[in-house]
């Protein structure tokens, strides 16, 4: 990886990191289903300017409306809605690092709909995941009220959801070109959230801050980020793509403390560190056990 994909790298843990400060802002004054369906619709808008542009991929996105319906609604239109709802209550850096546990959940899913086997490392990650989860909530500077419990657990199924919402993806729209996936899941996001949002119209204008974090969320942390994403797919594979899911929660954390005044317990460090271990294992990064020395001198 040289000097340009790892800063790509960088900011783009940055910008998907920073979402999570930008929807802490915008959700109060807006609501869950205005903010995502604003949010996927303008990142809608500016993708498809560039994709619709190439020969072939506007029929695909046609004959495959259905499909991107359904992947935009696992993929997209519930967990982001899932996410803003919990941060109601929860805040950015918690949310950030709940979220990290997408990896977790999609190993799962895997397992459970297309019988992928998990091997020993992936089975002590999820259990390793599993604390960290109960260390970040148990322990955190929040009061463990119903409120909180039922955002984390909102949180936690938007988790889900990507598990899920990436398995179909890989079910049904294999080599299908990535830049018009995203723009036919979050399309079919936008037509969703489309009534949702309509009928949840907020009664008083918001105001700069929450412009200025809607613009942000839609422009950078999912258009932009989006075809950060695809290029470092294509440049340096899946794998090392796959190391921005320990950047996200680090940004989120920081951008939450810096930005937001968050506090940091004891718990939170905890927990974030259970779970980016456990990360590294259902991922591969960090092998579960070593080779045994051989006894003989």
């Amino acid at each position: 990886m040289n000097a340009r994909d790892l800063g790509s790298l960088l900011l783009l843990g940055a910008l998907w990191g920073g979402s999570f400060t930008f929807i802490r802002v915008a959700t109060p004054a807006l609501g869950p289903f205005l903010l995502m369906e604003l949010r996927v619709l303008l990142a809608t808008a500016v993708l498809a300017a560039g994709v619709l542009l190439v020969a072939g991929w506007r029929s695909d996105l046609l004959r495959r409306w259905r499909g991107f319906l359904v992947l935009g609604t696992l993929n997209a239109a519930i967990p982001f809605t899932l996410i803003a709802a919990s941060e109601m209550r929860l805040t950015a850096s918690l949310a950030a690092i709940l979220n990290s546990t997408t990896p977790l959940f999609g190993a799962l899913v895997a397992a459970v709909w297309m019988g992928e086997r998990l091997g020993r490392g992936a089975v002590a990650g999820l259990f390793l995941g599993v604390a960290g989860v109960i260390a970040l909530v148990g322990w955190s500077p929040l009061p463990a009220s119903a409120g909180v419990l039922l955002a984390v657990a909102a949180s936690l199924a938007a988790s889900l959801f990507y598990g899920v919402g990436s398995v179909y993806a890989k079910l049904h729209f294999s080599g299908f070109s990535a830049p018009a996936m995203a723009v036919g899941q979050l399309g079919g996001a936008s037509a969703v959230l489309l009534l949702p949002a309509a009928v949840t119209l907020p009664s008083t204008p918001p105001g700069r801050a929450v412009v200025l974090s809607v613009l942000a969320l839609a422009l950078l942390s999912t258009a932009a980020a989006y075809l950060l994403y695809f290029r470092l797919l294509a440049s340096v594979g899946p794998t090392r793509t796959l190391t921005v899911t320990f950047l996200v929660p680090a940004f989120g954390v920081l951008f939450g403390a810096v930005f937001l005044d968050e506090s940091l317990g004891p718990g939170s460090l905890l927990g974030l560190a259970l779970i980016l271990t456990s990360l590294a294992l259902v991922t591969g990064i960090l092998p579960p056990t070593h080779k045994r020395k051989d006894p003989r001198p």
